[in-house]
């Protein structure tokens, strides 16, 4: 939740191959105080059933940006590995996934929320800022 002196953050991932919630990526939350500044840890996640975090960390005051690191790899992972069980005869030995990890960085000021929705696919991502 947002005060006056602080932001806050959510975020939720669609996998657009299937047009459904990506459940069970891990989800890391930095922030930092000023562009020079170091970035701090302050928490991890995993996304629900729905593909939402619903329990990130509060930010803290002076925090200018944030960085959300999404472990998508092992997600993907899983989801051939299930569909090769599915499907044998259909292996693939390329990867899995061309992007491993995504990390988006944002600037915000006291007051506001962030929604910061990842749309996710094996070969692209894309972000915005929702509401």
């Amino acid at each position: 939740m947002s005060t006056r002196t602080t932001a806050s953050v959510s975020t939720h991932i669609l996998d657009t191959s299937l047009g459904r919630p990506a459940e069970g990526v891990a989800v890391q939350l930095s922030a930092r105080q000023g562009r020079d500044a170091n970035w701090r840890a302050l928490g991890s996640s995993a996304t629900d059933t729905d593909g939402r975090c619903k329990d990130l960390p509060a930010l803290p005051e002076g925090t200018t940006h944030v960085r959300l690191d999404f472990a998508v790899e092992p997600y993907f992972e899983k989801k051939q590995a299930d569909a090769q069980q599915d499907a044998p005869a259909n292996r693939d030995s390329g990867p899995a996934v061309f992007f491993p990890e995504v990390a988006i960085t944002f600037a915000v000021v006291p007051g506001e929320h962030y929604h910061v929705p990842l749309l996710l696919n094996p070969f692209g991502y894309s972000v915005y800022r929702g509401s």
